[in-house]
């Protein structure tokens, strides 16, 4: 029966063949990947001693995802030629994809074989960092004890024959002689050879969803060895691989004498560090860190003295602390969050959030106020993937980091977000299940692009190149009023200090130029009951960036705040007032005095306002600085 259908539906039983077998090989490759993850764990084994059993299984179901969109990957070449072999059925093209197979699963044996020796040592995932190591042979010999070579060995070679044995269960060449004629092989190869291809990327980037999928889609714990158990060793080292390409900088940033490193130290950060500027009433307050997405001072009446979109915010100011002279360090959210909460400045082309083996060196706020007994939280309303800004804070220890995927899902949502509104709601609805003292983040995301908020929500007064953001941002300033009208019925509202800052600057109708100094000034307000009676109101000129906001949490807190050295204390009238942020390709400099902006790579000012003299040693100053920043990074 059939071998009847199959020669009266010839066409039909080709294609059917091909879903088949390019089903088969994604299944290769999951296979693979989890075969892969119990090497892993054996060889491991005491990484997992606190991780129950269902706990470790986690890592089986939530790295489907990013297995399937490497699989997307991995499947493109090797299906091409596997399509070819199923419809001409020639032995050259089947040979092809045996090459082409098995060449790709040697060298995801080899990088996972690397990342088994490695991780005991390292505790993370294998690097494009490795590169470092392997441009000099004798050190990797010296440090590699002969057992750990012996087990790269052993393991890579297992590898390699389970992806044999796969191959050859999965894809033997059989010879199907279905009655096709050239012509129609060739019309069903025309056709499906794109949709293949196609379908491939659309799983390599995990779906139609706006922000393509990342390593942040297979964390699914606190326990940082689980979530580098899910997370796919193959996606994680070319991921980090064009990282390390990028990031290379060394080029470009100046080497420094011992002399000058120190002189340079002393000059910003050697200031008395004590001074008497209380300005909370209790020590121990609650903490809720709203992060509001691109809210540029350029757009901000307290900020510009211009009519505006936040006329709600603009009058809050006159009841909080409020910081008029705040840049924020770089144009991107993911490294303004990793600014605000660990007081890392910004390095241009680096995002420190994409390198787990890095950003777990560095501290963050959450863990200094867990020892005090503070509960913490992180709540987003679009999809926390973007830029690792999940994974950064669930390494870093946040008893709860929440996304989209945690919101009630009959609530209505932009293309890219929830809406303001609601995430408000539901930032109220979780503080009040949290015992105090509590830290908890609130991320907007209704100013971000494509700036849509609720149908009938009535704001349409701006119009010119950035009237859709000026516009979103009066929604953005309603439901923030709103908010707060609400909060001040919950019972924690009389102990909370509220900290509104903007996790990067953005365009607007004054301010278009992303390589200016301006672009990047954004608000920053300290709000709340247990504010000092002096202080509110009290505007603050001091010029700083997102990076000093711990610190300067901290010593009103009497905690540890020497722990963040790349930050100073905005209230500390000893400190020296400087920012230093990113601009694509180069950095800029923010003083009292000027300001400049310079493109690294093609070593010219942007702009520049200081004198002659002035800026020669501003130079130096901000040059030196961003070497010993780069040198202490290249080191994490």
């Amino acid at each position: 029966m059939l071998n009847s259908l199959k020669q009266k539906y010839p066409v039909g039983s080709l294609i059917g063949k091909m879903a088949l077998r390019l089903g088969l090989l994604f299944l290769f490759w999951i296979l693979l990947f989890d075969v892969q993850r119990v090497f892993f764990t054996l060889h491991n084994m005491s990484k997992f001693s606190e991780l129950g059993f269902f706990n470790w299984l986690g890592a089986f179901v939530f790295s489907f995802r990013l297995d399937m969109a490497t699989a997307g990957y991995l499947s493109i070449l090797p299906g091409i030629f596997l399509i070819l072999a199923t419809i001409w059925e020639t032995k050259w093209t089947y040979r092809l994809f045996v090459i082409v197979l098995l060449f790709e699963a040697v060298m995801c044996a080899l990088i996972h074989a690397g990342e088994i020796n490695a991780y005991p040592e390292w505790n993370h995932k294998l690097t494009g960092r490795v590169f470092t190591h392997l441009s000099h042979p004798d050190e990797v010999v010296r440090t590699a004890d002969y057992g750990m070579m012996i087990w790269f060995f052993i393991y890579a070679g297992l590898e390699i024959i389970v992806a044999f044995k796969l191959k050859k269960w999965f894809f033997p060449f059989k010879m199907t002689e279905l009655k096709i004629n050239t012509l129609k092989r060739s019309l069903v190869t025309v056709v499906v050879i794109p949709v293949a291809f196609f379908t491939c990327l659309l799983l390599a980037r995990g779906g139609f969803q706006p922000i393509p999928i990342n390593t942040d889609a297979a964390i699914y714990t606190n326990n940082y060895v689980a979530n580098d158990l899910s997370v796919n060793s193959t996606y994680y080292f070319a991921k980090s691989f064009l990282l390390y390409n990028r990031a290379d900088i060394d080029e470009f940033i100046p080497e420094i004498t011992d002399k000058q490193a120190a002189e340079t130290q002393q000059l910003l950060y050697g200031y008395n560090t004590y001074h008497d500027n209380w300005v909370l009433d209790n020590k121990r307050p609650n903490l809720v860190f709203i992060i509001l997405e691109s809210w540029t001072g350029n757009a901000m009446g307290c900020l510009t003295k211009t009519t505006t979109a936040t006329p709600h915010f603009d009058a809050l100011t006159q009841e909080g602390l409020f910081f008029s002279n705040i840049y924020g360090v770089s144009g991107t959210s993911e490294i303004g969050n990793s600014a605000i909460f660990s007081g890392y400045p910004g390095v241009p082309e680096i995002s420190i959030t994409m390198q787990p083996d890095k950003h777990r060196k560095i501290p963050c706020f959450n863990e200094d106020l867990e020892k005090w007994g503070y509960t913490s939280g992180y709540l987003f309303s679009g999809d926390l993937k973007y830029g690792n800004i999940g994974g950064d804070f669930t390494d870093h220890g946040f008893d709860r980091v929440e996304d989209e995927k945690n919101f009630p899902k009959s609530l209505g949502k932009g293309k890219l977000n929830y809406y303001d509104e609601d995430l408000y709601d539901l930032l109220i609805e979780k503080m009040n299940q949290l015992p105090q003292p509590f830290l908890q983040c609130g991320f907007t995301g209704s100013t971000h692009s494509p700036y849509d908020f609720p149908d009938g929500a009535r704001f349409s007064r701006f119009g010119g190149v950035e009237g859709k953001f000026h516009n979103s941002m009066m929604y953005a300033d309603s439901c923030l009023n709103d908010f707060l009208q609400k909060v001040k019925q919950q019972p924690w509202y009389e102990n909370t200090i509220f900290v509104f800052v903007a996790d990067h600057g953005h365009a607007s109708n004054l301010q278009q130029n992303p390589s200016a100094s301006a672009y990047n000034r954004i608000p920053l307000l300290i709000w709340g009951k247990p504010l000092k009676q002096e202080y509110k109101g009290k505007t603050i000129h001091k010029l700083g960036s997102q990076a000093d906001i711990v610190r300067t949490l901290l010593y009103q807190m009497e905690g540890d705040y020497q722990r963040y050295k790349w930050a100073k204390d905005l209230l500390n009238p000893n400190a020296p007032e400087f920012a230093l942020h990113t601009i694509n390709r180069g950095y800029g400099w923010v003083t009292p005095k000027g300001n400049f902006t310079y493109h690294m790579e093609n070593k010219y000012f942007v702009e520049n306002t200081f004198s002659e003299t002035e800026s020669k040693q501003e130079f130096s100053t901000c040059q030196s600085l961003l070497a010993l920043i780069y040198e202490e990074y290249k080191k994490l």
